[in-house]
């Protein structure tokens, strides 16, 4: 039995009928290397499961929800019920599949089953073979994710793993059982009362730097209205484009700055466009949510998300794209500093208080009040930075030829832009509520663009 901590159980709690936790991936699959069949793949992934254990383990709530839900073996788990074969009309494009993504997307998942999905639809040019893949976001973040593909994944076309043991679930522990050690948990949730103090003084730290006029990270409820922050709705949009990740490092070592400096860059240089389009550019910076991993340095061991969040501006107030790589190189800089100061574990430390039913009382009230629209804009999105593999990666073995991310959206940031690097390549997935962006293919055409303006400047630099 494994128990899911505060952040993990959040995504839960934090979804509604509007508001799916889940995050997405495309894989684009080239079988020039290796023949493809389904029938394969679905025995390779068999044989995988036992690398993965959370694929075959559901949530299981305690009763009353007087404690975070738990992971348990699904005694009934069958792989049909994950991996299934869709068919649409030959030849499959890139639009077909950004549909058909979007559809998967604005489905909530099963929670009586394990809480992921896998579409493969064949028939793509070239012969090529896509894959689309949901997990929520309690059994998933980038990092986790990004193991967890590589045990799906091979440095070579073909292998194959050996047939399994036979798989024995695990008993799901008894209601009695599940209500006592909540009782012997609750008693540490007066821990809560100490992360009052320390919150203030970091509130007070931030206020006071500020009244210094010293730099730092860009604050929540600080960020201009735009037409994609709003209340959300349940439809999703997708895009996604692929880049050079060679040109991105290319600006990188111009301009003196770091890879992600380059990538909010773009980002912030496409809703420029976009939002100017649109007649609805506002005159002060976006402010992007931007998920930073803290595996590395977090004192917590249990749990599948650790993570923390940086706010950082996009310049979009800015028209010259070096002027904008300059500016959030430096303002990035001083944003990390302040950021560092707040600890890798303060996140993680409040949200493992958080009452269950309150917190999803809460999160319905909020939802259906569209509460989102009546307060100060929180931040404009989300944008995650994710690093992917330098190499060739065969997945279930077929080569991997693309891999766009796309993660969730939330009431009062409906778009979410998620990069990932891959064998060389740098592929963008946008992600967003189809009724407050439904061109959101605009965003994902204006990144070459984008890209080309900043290649021409640094080499005009050189």
């Amino acid at each position: 039995m494994e128990r899911l901590t505060g952040l993990d159980a959040s995504f839960l709690y934090l979804e509604t009928d509007t508001q799916h936790l889940h995050v997405c991936a495309l894989l684009i699959l080239d079988p020039a290397d290796q023949p493809y069949s389904f029938d394969n793949v679905r025995a390779e992934l068999g044989r995988r499961l036992p690398l993965i254990p959370h694929l075959r383990r559901r949530v299981h709530e305690v009763p009353f929800n007087l404690d975070h839900p738990i992971w348990v073996d699904d005694a009934d788990f069958d792989i049909d019920n994950h991996l299934r074969r869709v068919e649409l009309p030959a030849p499959v494009g890139m639009d077909d599949l950004a549909e058909l993504l979007g559809e998967i997307a604005s489905t909530p998942m099963d929670r009586n089953r394990p809480l992921w999905e896998m579409s493969v639809v064949e028939g793509l040019d070239d012969g090529k073979v896509a894959v689309l893949c949901k997990y929520h976001h309690s059994a998933v973040d980038g990092i986790t994710g990004t193991n967890m593909m590589m045990h799906l994944c091979d440095l070579e076309p073909g292998l194959t793993r050996p047939e399994p043991e036979p798989w024995t679930p695990e008993p799901v522990p008894s209601d009695l059982e599940l209500a006592a050690r909540a009782a012997v948990r609750f008693p540490a949730r007066a821990g809560m009362l100490g992360m009052v103090p320390k919150t203030l003084g970091m509130v007070a730290g931030f206020a006071q730097r500020r009244r210094n006029d010293q730099a730092g990270m860009e604050l929540p409820f600080s960020a201009p209205r735009t037409p994609f922050n709003q209340a959300i709705t349940p439809a999703r949009s997708i895009s996604f484009t692929k880049t050079d990740l060679g040109a991105i490092k290319e600006i990188k070592a111009a301009f003196g700055v770091k890879v992600n400096d380059v990538v909010l860059t773009v980002v912030g240089g496409v809703l420029r466009r976009y939002l100017a389009d649109h007649d609805a550019l506002p005159d002060r910076s976006l402010i992007a949510s931007v998920p930073v991993s803290v595996h590395e340095t977090t004192r917590h061991t249990e749990g599948i998300n650790k993570v923390s969040t940086l706010f950082c501006r996009l310049g979009t107030d800015l028209a010259d794209p070096v002027e904008r790589l300059e500016t959030l190189a430096v303002a990035n800089r001083e944003a990390k500093a302040e950021h560092d100061l707040i600890g890798a574990d303060f996140l993680q430390d409040w949200s493992k208080y958080a009452p269950p039913n309150t917190f999803r009382l809460a999160s319905r009230v909020y939802s259906s009040l569209k509460l989102a629209e009546r307060h100060p804009v929180v931040h404009n999105l989300v944008v995650s930075n994710v690093p992917g593999p330098p190499m060739p990666l065969y997945f279930l073995g077929v080569r991997v030829d693309g891999m766009y991310p796309f993660g969730p959206v939330f009431h009062g940031a409906g778009l979410t832009v998620t990069v990932l690097s891959n064998c060389g390549d740098l592929d963008f997935g946008f992600i967003a509520c189809r009724d407050l962006v439904p061109d959101v293919d605009a965003l994902a055409a204006a990144v070459p663009t984008v890209i080309d303006e900043l290649l021409a400047a640094a080499r005009a630099k050189g």
